[in-house]
């Protein structure tokens, strides 16, 4: 983004400076909001569309493969366009894309609306994370990163809640149409907050389009490969293998293309400064607790709760409304306390959730998840609004756009390499866990004996009896993976937090006089 980010912010930030940034935030909250969102309606959508579970799933995937090629390409799009035009630009594409996904009228119509929803969206994350890297000054940067917090936290927290109330209440179809106010506000504010500036169509000539086709194909197959790979038993499928070479192949030309060239597409060198690289790692981590957490807590609800939308949206949400009161605090913290010490703690808080969630019980419902929601909801926001400003702080404006690319892609492949990696432990951990537990269920354990006997007596015969065993056996099963999931997931939140350890200290002028 070096046209737009060449100087360094020092006084004090505009008007329009803090419209630009607020609107640009507006709209990645809309952006991660929507990844969310349609995940408690998919049943509604699929059957609107007359569409199987497994060609639904691409409801979702084609807007993350499109987000994660888009996100990338951001900073150079800044570059050859300028931020306002493609700012506005990409808004306007997100917001007639929504509703064309409540327009859809085939499986096919609504991939290809949410492909261009989530390739306009992704533009609007990155875009919001640099404007505050470029629009304030570093003294107000923790309030900017503070409202970046927002959008990686609170949006996915409320997504499932949001979705399956709009979805109960007026239909699926308004999980698009809550789209257009804040869109157009998002429009007016970028209009008037961003300065004109003329194109720099002269950027075409020199333009890396062979790191362009290596990186996007690349995340393109991996994204893929991870969303489905579970669905179709992995390296079993061909087409799964296919993507997983093909990836490989290209995110590994990429690299090499970046270091060999003198103005790259991306500038990977941003990653051997220390700060940013063990940020990355934390990065990788955050996303899969951020989004594990949220694919596994509602599918242990619905599978073994029998909890519906709304149900477990109520639960999520003892997480995701307390973030609203506490991520304001953060940066009076940071004014006190070490930033990197208040993301360690974070992430400490975050992981000690994750692992008092994995001791599960047929009895473990939504009540006892309360007071785990509330110590997650203490960690995120001490972690999503300092990672942010630690792993940018030494980093150079003109490589404002690359750290702000890497940052983003590293998250959120952190949260699709998480979740593909829990659901296939889940299914493998489960049925561990079930040969295991049948072999104690032999009619000789007298703890089997008598519970055969009361069931036979309550269901009327034994080979009912026998059957709801069966069940009982596959529900514990089931349980005690849920528990290593979880376990998992602690365990990628406490290497987060070692990497932040290790990073360098803080400029006292960049949290407004941090104590270290």
């Amino acid at each position: 983004m070096a046209a737009d980010a060449l100087i360094r912010p020092s006084g004090e930030p505009s008007r329009r400076d803090w419209l630009a940034v607020l609107s640009a935030m507006l709209g990645a909250f809309m952006a991660v909001l929507d990844i969310q969102i349609t995940n408690a309606s998919l049943k509604d959508i699929q059957g609107a569309l007359s569409a199987t579970l497994e060609e639904g799933s691409w409801i979702s995937t084609s807007y993350l493969v499109a987000e994660i090629i888009m996100i990338p390409l951001t900073a150079w799009l800044v570059q050859l366009l300028s931020a306002r035009r493609l700012a506005v630009w990409v808004s306007i594409g997100f917001l007639a894309s929504s509703l064309l996904c409540s327009l859809a009228w085939s499986l096919e119509s609504m991939i290809a609306f949410r492909a261009l929803q989530g390739f306009t969206g992704g533009a609007l994350i990155p875009l919001a994370f640099t404007l505050t890297l470029i629009k304030l000054p570093e003294h107000h940067r923790a309030k900017g990163m503070a409202l970046f917090a927002l959008t990686a936290t609170f949006a996915p927290s409320i997504g499932p809640s949001l979705g399956g109330w709009l979805t109960e209440n007026f239909g699926w179809q308004y999980i698009f149409y809550i789209n257009v106010p804040p869109g157009l506000l998002m429009i007016a504010g970028l209009l008037y907050g961003l300065e004109k500036k003329a194109p720099h169509w002269q950027l075409l000539k020199r333009t890396d389009y062979a790191g362009i086709l290596t990186l996007g194909l690349g995340l393109g197959c991996l994204q893929v490969f991870l969303e489905e790979g579970h669905r179709k038993d992995w390296l079993e499928s061909s087409l799964i293998a296919g993507l997983g070479s093909i990836a490989a192949i290209s995110l590994v030309l990429f690299v090499i293309l970046q270091l060999s060239r003198p103005n790259p597409l991306i500038n990977l060198g941003v990653l051997r400064e220390r700060n940013f690289g063990l940020s990355s790692i934390s990065s990788v981590g955050l996303g899969m607790g951020l989004y594990g957490s949220i694919y596994v807590l509602p599918l242990y609800l619905a599978q073994i709760q029998g909890y519906n939308a709304l149900q477990i949206g109520e639960v999520i949400m003892w997480m995701g409304v307390p973030q609203l009161f506490l991520i304001p605090l953060v940066p009076l913290l940071m004014k006190r306390v070490a930033p990197k010490l208040l993301c360690a703690l974070g992430f400490g808080l975050f992981g000690a959730a994750s692992f008092a969630s994995g001791v599960l019980n047929p009895d473990f419902a939504g009540e006892q998840f309360n007071h785990i929601q509330i110590i997650r909801a203490l960690g995120q926001p001490l972690v999503m609004v300092t990672i942010s400003l630690i792993a940018t702080v030494y980093v150079q404006p003109q490589d404002a756009g690359s750290a702000s690319s890497l940052f983003n892609i590293l998250r959120n492949l952190g949260g699709a390499i998480g979740i593909a990696l829990l659901a296939t432990l889940l299914d493998s951990r489960a049925k561990v866990y079930f040969d295991y537990l049948r072999e104690a269920l032999v009619p000789s354990n007298p703890q089997v004996a008598e519970r055969l006997a009361l069931l036979t007596e309550q269901l009327g015969s034994q080979q009912a009896a026998l059957a709801r065993l069966g069940e009982i056996t596959h529900q514990q099963a089931a349980i005690m993976a849920y528990n290593d999931a979880f376990h998992c997931i602690g365990i990628a939140l406490t290497i987060s937090m070692l990497a932040v350890l290790l990073t360098r200290k803080l400029p006292v002028n960049s949290t407004g006089g941090a104590a270290h």
